[in-house]
């Protein structure tokens, strides 16, 4: 079971450092469970390692970098059944690679490409959002209509600390309180909202006490612990699965990469935590974890990983060029007489 660790204001934790902090362990997760939450870590890893690559080779375009924040996403959606909805934030855009979409629709979506779009009902993954928070009161009506129609499945939605300083995220709190909706708002609180420290956009003590105002328990974790992330999320889908309504997850973290590859955080980040929390990074953490268990890992699951992107930029990069019309098409019911002569300019011609 998770540990509760006082000093860091009832942050959960179940690895512990091999050392002064025992390990703990989650109730009803097998050896195959273990395993497949390493499985999903490499390959968010891999994904997220690659597309800076991919950037600095100009393949793909200004990348949102989620390295260190691979535990949140992957002990999370473990918590999931596939009937669930996920609303992911561009902090997760290649979360939906866990529910098997082929890598090259991401990185497509990353390089701007019409390919790069899916039906969110083919994987119950909604579109990337890239405002801050607004996708909240989506997943809020979303969840509310499934239980409208006496419907069992569970929405979660991805924001940052940063979106909880913002209005939609509060409507969509008080919207999903107040129906009773089946969602979890779940928090990646990794301290910076772009270059705005967390103590510089409220005075709140937690992110997570915001949820009191709306009659949501909530539930702080240690957001580099993928166990941790799993039981916590476990039980808020579990609670919304059997009427309970929603309940906010706020995952702690420290953010060890640029906010995006356009971002130089030299200026303003704190170097010397930068390299701890390096060094503590969640998934050799659980390696650790996973060693000191006895579990040895296959080291095909890392080779698997860089295949899957090997093979998602190949088949991204075999795509066509769109077709320019597409910007015109679908913005005006009765086209503008402009749109002609624009297109030939495009074109052109």
């Amino acid at each position: 079971m998770a540990q509760v660790l006082p000093a860091e204001r009832d942050l959960r934790r179940v690895i512990g450092d091999g050392d002064a902090v025992p390990d703990g362990e989650v109730d009803g997760l097998t050896e195959q469970d273990l395993l497949e939450l390493y499985r999903s870590l490499v390959l968010l890893r891999t994904y997220d390692e690659r597309s800076v690559v991919y950037h600095r080779q100009g393949r793909i375009g200004t990348y949102a970098i989620f390295w260190n924040h691979e535990a949140m996403q992957a002990g999370s959606v473990y918590a999931l059944e596939d009937e669930d909805w996920i609303f992911p934030s561009y902090r997760e855009s290649a979360i939906a690679l866990l529910r098997g979409m082929p890598a090259s629709v991401i990185l497509q979506w990353w390089r701007g490409h019409p390919s790069g779009w899916w039906n969110p009902a083919d994987y119950n993954v909604a579109a990337i959002c890239v405002p801050i928070a607004t996708h909240v009161p989506h997943a809020a009506g979303l969840a509310w209509g499934k239980k409208l129609r006496g419907e069992s499945a569970v929405a979660i939605a991805y924001f940052g600390d940063g979106a909880t300083s913002e209005g939609a995220f509060h409507e969509g709190a008080n919207f999903a309180a107040v129906t009773g909706a089946p969602l979890v708002l779940f928090c990646n609180n990794n301290q910076w909202a772009i270059s705005t420290p967390i103590t510089a956009q409220t005075r709140a003590k937690a992110l997570v006490d915001k949820a009191v105002g709306y009659g949501i328990p909530g539930i702080r974790v240690d957001g580099g612990d993928v166990l941790a992330v799993y039981e916590a999320t476990r039980e808020a889908v579990a609670r919304a699965r059997t009427g309970g309504g929603p309940t906010m997850i706020e995952a702690v973290t420290y953010r060890a990469a640029p906010h995006a590859t356009a971002d130089d955080p030299s200026a303003y980040i704190d170097l010397a935590r930068v390299e701890e929390e390096t060094r503590n990074e969640c998934v050799g953490r659980y390696e650790r974890y996973l060693e000191r268990l006895g579990i040895a890992v296959d080291p095909q699951i890392k080779v698997k990983a860089q295949e899957t992107m090997r093979r998602g930029i190949a088949e991204a990069e075999a795509e066509p060029p769109a077709d320019m019309s597409l910007v015109f098409d679908h913005a005006h019911v009765e086209p503008l007489p402009s749109f002609e002569s624009e297109l030939r300019e495009l074109r052109g011609g």
